[in-house]
């Protein structure tokens, strides 16, 4: 369990690049002797992901509906979903860039969290790059398959540019900060609070595209997810965990500096930082989420993302939302 009186204190950007890496025996959900089902859930360690969860633990929500939850920490969603198909998590937390591993089959979405505005792409300062079409040629570092990797595609399709016109550098988050932060990139699609450290060390960061400049086409919404069939096989306990967390949801919507309180001391951080991080967020109420999965806006929202990622290659064609996102089930647990 990543608990967090049990790691140092570090700063945000150290804490989202850290990886606990799971170890012996599989931790599919179960019932323990005294009927508390356990289940293990993975998040990234910024406000966005692990905000959630630091509340659920310290308002006694997984208690309050019989589930014991041991919390792992990632760099990233698609590590997460590869826990997933592995057994080694049962629930995991992952950004927009995402998107496409649930619309591919490997992950169902069991609740839409809130909208990210995280995501940059940046460029060192004394290279000739002053905009996204002066990347053409250079080296810019990116975790593949995240919101990072997203943002760069949006931003080179705005441009007029495809990927081959760019040497992309396929990096783990960590990697591409240290990258960055040595020049031995020219530039980064990278996201708050990671971006942070390198801002430290390279001041004049030269900001090329950001999450806003798209918001007119694209929501940028994280998730939660489960394993593929999870909801089929335990539909009971997959609706209480929602329920646990639409229940901090709401307290995180209405309680936005208790909850900056609650996630640094989960994630040991300092407050500033963690409320420095909290302002890339569009946080929504789990009424507002309801009203979007009623009214179509959420499958709006995926559908749109779907179509980057054909055009990205990762997808052969859009799917049906209802095929990955269970929103029947969000909505009948905030029913209840």
């Amino acid at each position: 369990m990543s608990s967090s009186s049990h790691r140092p204190r570090r700063t945000l950007a150290a804490a989202a690049v850290l990886a606990v890496l799971a170890t012996g025996g599989c931790t599919a959900a179960s019932a323990d002797g005294d009927g508390t089902r356990s289940v293990d859930f993975g998040y990234i360690a910024d406000y966005n992901q692990a905000g959630l969860l630091a509340v659920a633990r310290e308002r006694g929500l997984w208690k309050e509906h019989g589930i014991r939850a041991t919390y792992k920490v990632f760099t990233d969603g698609p590590t997460q979903i590869t826990a997933l198909g592995a057994g080694d998590l049962d629930f995991g937390t992952i950004g927009p860039g995402a998107a496409w591993l649930p619309a591919s089959g490997r992950a169902t979405v069991v609740a839409v969290n809130q909208l990210g505005r995280a995501d940059r792409v940046v460029a060192l300062p004394g290279r000739g790059i002053s905009r996204t079409a002066d990347l053409k040629g250079k080296r810019v570092a990116v975790p593949e398959g995240t919101s990072g990797d997203m943002i760069l595609g949006l931003a080179l399709d705005r441009a007029g540019l495809s990927r081959d016109d760019v040497k992309i550098v396929p990096m783990a988050p960590a990697t591409a900060v240290s990258a960055l932060a040595s020049r031995q990139v020219d530039a980064a699609a990278l996201w708050y609070p990671l971006l942070a450290t390198v801002e430290k060390r390279i001041p004049g960061l030269v900001r090329l595209a950001e999450s806003a400049d798209f918001a007119a086409d694209f929501a940028f919404p994280s998730s939660v997810v489960a394993a593929p069939g999870a909801v089929g096989k335990d539909r009971e306990l997959v609706e209480d965990v929602v329920r646990v967390l639409q229940k901090a949801n709401d307290f995180r919507h209405k309680n936005r500096d208790k909850t900056i309180d609650i996630t640094a001391r989960f994630l040991r951080l300092d407050r500033d930082a963690v409320a420095a991080d909290a302002r890339n967020t569009q946080p929504l109420s789990t009424a507002e989420l309801v009203t979007a999965g009623r009214d179509g806006t959420v499958a709006r929202w995926l559908t749109a993302l779907q179509g980057f990622f054909v055009r990205a290659g990762k997808l052969d064609a859009p799917v049906p939302v209802e095929k990955f996102y269970a929103d029947d089930l969000y909505q009948r647990a905030a029913a209840r």
